[in-house]
C-alpha cells in the first residue's frame, strides 16, 4: 500500500486535484485528504484502484465522471456528489445537498444522514450497469425526477415525520425508489405509481441496508421488518401526450 497525505487548508481545487492525479499516476492507492472546505470537483474522472478520505466538506460535483475509486467523507458534502459517475463508491458520513448522484449510471453513493432536492435526478443504467443511491435521513422535493434506471432506497432514520416532500419520481420511467414507511398518492410525481414493498423483494434489498449499515456503524435488523413502498413507472413514456405526431 501507497499513502499520500494532502492538507488542503486555503488550497485551491486546480492543484488539490492536480495533487490527487499526480499522487495516483505515482503509484499511491490510499489518499487521505486534511481540512477540505468547499474545494470543487474534488476526484472527478479519476479511475482505478484507489481510496480517498476526505476530512471537511468538498464542494460541488464530488466524484463526477469517476469510475472505481472508493471516497469516504468525514463530514457533509456540498451539491451534485456522484454526478455521471460510472463506477465506484462515494460514503458520506453527513448529508448532501441537491442534485446527490445526478445522472449517475454506475457505482453506489451512499449518504448517512439528509440530502437535499432532486436527489438521483436522471438516474439511469445500461447493461449491467445499475446505480444505487442509499439516503439514510430524509430528501427534499422531486426525488428520482427523470429516473430511467437503478435503485434509490431511503430508510428515514431518525424521522418521525411523514413524507411530505412532492413530485416523488416526476417522469420516472424506468427504475426504482424504495422508501420506509407510507407515502400519499398526493405526493407522487407525474408518471409515478406506489406498490407495498413484498417481503421477498425486501429479504433481496437487505445486503444493501446491511452495507449502509456497515459504512456507518449503524445496525440494519431495526429496518428488516418495517414497511416499505416501491415507486415505479406508471409508463416507459410518461410525457407521451405531450407530444404531436405526423
Amino acid at each position: 500500500m501507497m499513502y499520500r497525505n494532502i492538507d488542503a487548508r486555503g488550497m485551491h481545487y486546480t492543484p488539490l486535484n492536480r495533487a490527487i492525479r499526480e499522487a495516483v499516476a505515482s503509484g499511491v492507492n490510499t489518499i487521505e485528504i486534511e481540512q477540505v472546505m468547499g474545494q470543487r470537483f474534488i476526484a472527478d474522472g479519476l479511475r482505478g484502484d484507489v481510496s480517498i478520505t476526505i476530512h471537511g466538506v468538498p464542494g460541488g460535483d464530488l466524484g463526477m465522471f469517476m469510475s472505481g475509486p472508493t471516497l469516504i467523507v468525514h463530514g457533509n458534502c456540498e451539491h451534485a456528489p456522484g454526478n455521471t459517475m460510472d463506477d465506484g463508491t462515494i460514503i458520506i458520513h453527513g448529508s448532501a445537498g441537491d442534485a446527490t448522484a445526478h445522472s449517475i449510471r454506475g457505482g453506489k453513493v451512499f449518504v448517512r444522514d439528509d440530502i437535499g432536492y432532486r436527489g438521483g435526478i436522471h438516474m439511469k443504467q445500461y447493461l449491467e450497469k445499475s446505480p444505487v443511491l442509499v439516503v439514510g435521513g430524509v430528501f427534499r422535493a422531486f426525488l428520482g425526477e427523470f429516473m430511467a434506471g437503478g435503485l434509490i432506497l431511503v430508510l428515514g432514520r431518525n424521522s418521525r415525520a411523514p413524507i411530505r416532500e412532492r413530485g416523488i419520481g416526476s417522469g420516472i420511467h424506468g427504475g426504482r425508489i424504495i422508501i420506509r414507511g407510507d407515502v400519499e398518492e398526493r405526493y407522487l410525481g407525474v408518471g409515478a405509481k406506489k406498490t407495498d414493498l413484498s417481503d421477498a423483494e425486501l429479504t433481496a434489498i437487505f445486503p444493501l441496508i446491511r452495507e449502509f449499515g456497515n459504512h456507518f456503524g449503524i445496525d440494519p435488523e431495526p429496518f428488516r421488518h418495517d414497511p416499505y413502498v416501491q415507486i415505479t413507472p406508471s409508463s416507459s413514456r410518461p410525457f407521451a401526450n405531450k407530444y404531436t405526431w405526423e
